[in-house]
């Protein structure tokens, strides 16, 4: 009577591996070569599984992104607002999240690189990718509130966005910058934006 329930057990247990492995090979494969060159036969080839035991386990494509993208996610946690959120100077708390937001793109570059240039022609990627998109965006928000309000304040707004973007630190990066650099390069932009709302009309060039 007892070995029945072991039996399950270790065919769950079976299960659970099997899945495992395929959802490590689609994370290497995507990083690899990126989700739109990822085919079902290189996965189960990478898993050592049959074509069959893939869409077994996923039956359909969306279900395969997002357990590829929890799995990376839970590796390549991103960086936690809460680390910068008690500094009160706008500067020093933009310069602390660009560091570790840079910190976070140079880990993961590989990855962030081919899922961001596959995400616009496939739907079920660029789903996933929502979360992530929602996260800049409020962390935008969040550190463009920093700043005093004033008539430039969508500047400043749009200059951080632009800083915590993932092609911002790559072009940066490609410079031969390290991310303290990178990210000491950024907070001047932002805060020339600043200084350009304390200096009054800007003078016209060529004057």
């Amino acid at each position: 009577m007892k070995t029945r329930p072991y039996q399950l057990r270790k065919r769950l247990d079976q299960q659970q591996e099997t899945r495992q492995r395929i959802v490590e090979a689609i994370a290497a494969l995507h990083e690899e070569v990126g989700p739109a060159a990822t085919t079902i036969s290189a996965i189960a080839e990478r898993a050592g599984v049959q074509r069959l035991t893939v869409y077994r386990h996923f039956p359909e494509e969306r279900g395969l992104y997002q357990a590829c993208a929890a799995h990376w996610n839970a590796l390549h946690p991103r960086p936690d607002p809460s680390a910068w959120a008690s500094l009160r100077e706008p500067g020093a708390r933009l310069k602390a999240a660009l560091t570790a937001l840079y910190s976070y793109y140079r880990s993961g570059a590989g990855m962030l690189t081919s899922i961001l240039r596959d995400a616009p022609g496939i739907a079920a990627v660029a789903e996933v990718m929502h979360p992530f998109r929602n996260y800049l965006r409020q962390l935008a928000t969040d550190l463009a509130r920093a700043w005093p309000a004033g008539s430039h304040a969508r500047l400043r707004h749009a200059a951080i966005a632009h800083a915590l973007a993932f092609d911002t630190w790559r072009s940066l990066s490609a410079q031969g910058l390290t991310d303290a650099e990178a990210a000491e390069v950024m907070v001047g932009m932002v805060t020339g934006v600043r200084r350009r709302e304390r200096g009054g009309r800007r003078t016209p060039v060529g004057t």
